[in-house]
């Protein structure tokens, strides 16, 4: 029986790199220390160095550091974030998280990242409750959002800009790399990431020291004196056995994101006969193909086709936050409509994408849907 292909496989990352992982946790577990170490502190200032940022601050998970990083920039209660909904649900439950309210705008078609216009006609026309404060463009799939613009709009209407990096490790705009073009960055370190832990791990990035040490505050407690709350904060902390497996893990990002490119450059090939519409980039964007994400009006029948035939290939996201049941008929919405957004979660697939699948992998893949097609 032929092995199935997996859409995405974190075990074939550990495996990788397993005598040294291995040897990471060893080490981590006889020092003794195990929350907030030199583990965590070394994977800070490394993960800072490889971003060109100058702090950054792990946290439990990619949804607290989207959370923290909107408080350590002074977004709360009465506030109003604009992103999209065509993302996962981490995004806009980190505005709620936050106490400030998500107003979702529609995306780009291309890019599928949020719509800088959209942006724009949704500051001007405004008229709910509470005063816009910030915007959190996502960087979907790992193709950046159109940062030139959205900080240009951000300058004019004073607003902070908080960067949803959390499928964009190593991304880059024009060779700056993506999470140091706003006030702040949260990043996600999920196992299936770019840059994926052995289980939850998140990271606040920026430039800004004060957000830096806003955001330390609030990742334990507020604490700058043990048992000493400051301010009112939380428990968020990045541990030391997942800061030393990211370590370990960092060195290899650029290299594993080469090899996502190489075999985004082999589907753009063996597929551009197809009726898929495939992947686009804008100029300037290192894209790290996160997801490798075609659409088509046919997705449901293509994803069962390539199911039957042990191809595994998922949706990205099926269903929009605003049409979610949680969210629906009580979340804002610019204009009261998402049409793009609508459109894409119906057409969206991503088909297997990671470092580790072999050239055969990819071009069965490539055969299976051209004898679909």
């Amino acid at each position: 029986m032929t092995p199935a292909i997996l859409q995405s496989d974190p075990k074939a990352n550990y495996l990788a790199h397993k005598r040294e992982i291995d040897e990471a946790i060893r080490q981590t577990l006889d020092r003794g220390w195990y929350i907030l170490g030199q583990q965590t502190s070394a994977f800070e200032r490394e993960f800072a160095e490889y971003l060109g940022a100058k702090h950054c601050v792990g946290v439990a998970n990619g949804t607290d550091a989207l959370h923290l990083a909107l408080r350590a920039c002074g977004v709360g209660s009465g506030d109003v974030v604009i992103t999209v909904s065509h993302t996962a649900v981490a995004t806009v439950a980190a505005i709620e998280m936050a106490g400030a309210t998500p107003l979702l705008v529609d995306i780009d078609p291309a890019s599928f990242t949020i719509n800088p216009e959209s942006v724009e006609d949704a500051i001007k026309s405004w008229r709910g409750q509470g005063k816009i404060k910030a915007i959190m463009p996502v960087h979907l799939y790992g193709h950046p959002a159109d940062m030139q613009a959205i900080t240009s709009i951000a300058r004019r209407y004073d607003l902070k800009v908080i960067e949803d990096c959390a499928q964009a490790q190593g991304a880059t705009i024009n060779g700056v790399k993506a999470g140091t073009f706003g006030d702040a960055a949260g990043f996600s370190f999920y196992p299936t990431k770019n840059l994926g832990a052995l289980g939850d791990g998140g990271a606040v990035a920026t430039n800004d020291p004060e957000v830096a040490e806003r955001a330390r505050l609030l990742r334990e407690y507020g604490w700058r004196e043990r048992y000493v709350s400051d301010i009112p904060g939380f428990n968020s902390r990045l541990d030391e056995l997942q800061s030393a497996i990211l370590r370990v893990k960092l060195k290899y990002l650029d290299e594993e994101n080469a090899r996502r490119r190489e075999i985004a450059l082999v589907y753009d090939e063996r597929l551009a006969a197809t009726s898929l519409r495939l992947p686009q980039r804008r100029g300037g964007i290192g894209h790290v193909y996160h997801q490798y994400v075609v659409r088509s009006d046919e997705r449901d029948r293509l994803r069962e086709y390539l199911r039957e035939r042990g191809i595994g290939a998922l949706v990205h996201y099926p269903a929009p936050v605003h049409l979610q049941p949680a969210y629906r008929d009580r979340i804002a919405v610019h204009r009261n409509a998402l049409p793009v957004t609508e459109q894409a979660a119906r057409q969206v697939l991503s088909l297997p994408m990671y470092p580790f699948l072999t050239d055969a992998e990819v071009e069965r893949v490539c055969e299976t849907i051209s004898g679909w097609s």
